[in-house]
């Protein structure tokens, strides 16, 4: 496997992370604004001033949390980027096989960012805004991935291949593929669509 020699971090300096039940509410109640009007407006249109009419909450109350708009942009990119990992995850635990994982993870990505059509959008934006953040939630994504992958190689679930490779290019079929239907559509794909996604990768991966 090729090694990595770069690592991405997101800047947490400006995010103050809530410890009470009431403060994780509204926590959560910022960053489900912020999903909604960064998607909606993008990030240099946005401000805090309409973050925080979304949430029902104070200004002051924003800046318990956040030094200013890029701080929650930055725990939004997290936030959405742990949020998509738990709902594949959650949806392929009882798969029998690194194959069906593979094929039931692209449907639940579709499912997530059909729940989540901003998703695109604010990764977009995190390019220009911050590309260390936005190098980072690929390659933290990949980094899980390519673990899993060297695990069903040494079972010999899936063909031997550069595992760093083989996630890239699984990332990017589910990246494209979700794009052309829940991201420009806004629906799910068809059937025939998702047989052809899952066929593809079944060859691919057969050892």
């Amino acid at each position: 496997m090729a090694e990595t020699s770069v690592r991405y971090f997101p800047d947490l300096s400006g995010i103050t992370l809530p410890k009470t039940r009431k403060g994780k509410i509204t926590f959560q109640n910022l960053l489900q604004a912020a999903e909604d009007v960064f998607g909606e407006k993008g990030y240099h249109e946005a401000s805090v001033v309409e973050v925080t009419m979304r949430a029902g909450v104070a200004q002051g109350t924003f800046y318990v949390y956040f030094k200013g708009k890029k701080d929650i942009f930055t725990q939004l990119i997290i936030h959405l980027h742990h949020d998509v990992r738990k709902s594949i995850q959650q949806e392929i635990t009882s798969s029998a096989s690194r194959l069906e994982e593979e094929t039931r993870g692209i449907v639940a990505f579709f499912l997530y960012l059909h729940k989540h059509a901003n998703l695109y959008k604010i990764l977009r934006d995190a390019e220009s805004v911050d590309e260390n953040l936005y190098r980072w939630y690929y390659h933290s994504f990949a980094e899980g991935y390519i673990k899993r992958l060297q695990k069903a190689m040494a079972k010999g679930e899936i063909r031997q291949t550069d595992p760093e490779a083989l996630a890239y290019c699984l990332m990017g079929i589910g990246t494209f593929t979700a794009m052309r239907w829940p991201g420009w559509e806004g629906r799910m794909p068809p059937e025939s669509f998702l047989d052809g996604v899952r066929d593809f990768i079944i060859r691919a991966l057969s050892a």
